[in-house]
């Protein structure tokens, strides 16, 4: 096969205890728009226009956080915005919504880019 078969990221799904807030996340800090709610799951479906991220409300209790260092399964999502000042901007909001970061803006040679990650507070 020369060519992947796959075309792309329709969505992603994430599993979150508190499914208000972390739409959110999404539409207030982030400027994504909700697409659409399944309220018998219930999830809600977030979208930037390139990507899906389907919000799932955890349906047992306790949760368990997820750890990176620890945990098998998904490490992180990065979303991709237009600017340097983008990313500042961003990173300046999430800080000031006492967004839990894991560190700033930073020049990464081997991506030729900047990145900055987010832990969250529930995602």
């Amino acid at each position: 096969m020369n060519e992947p078969i796959s075309k792309g990221t329709h969505h992603i799904g994430l599993t979150v205890t508190k499914l208000e807030e972390s739409a959110t996340f999404f539409t207030s800090l982030l400027g994504w728009k909700e697409v659409r709610r399944d309220d018998g799951y219930p999830a809600i479906f977030i979208s930037d226009g390139k990507v899906m991220v389907s919000l799932w409300k955890n349906n047992e209790e306790p949760s368990i956080p997820f750890n990176k260092n620890r945990n098998i399964g998904l490490h992180n999502v990065a979303f991709v915005v237009e600017k340097e000042r983008d990313l500042t901007h961003i990173y300046e909001k999430l800080v000031k919504n006492e967004i839990r970061i894991e560190f700033p803006p930073i020049l990464v040679p081997m991506l030729k880019n900047m990145v900055a990650y987010g832990i969250g507070n529930d995602l």
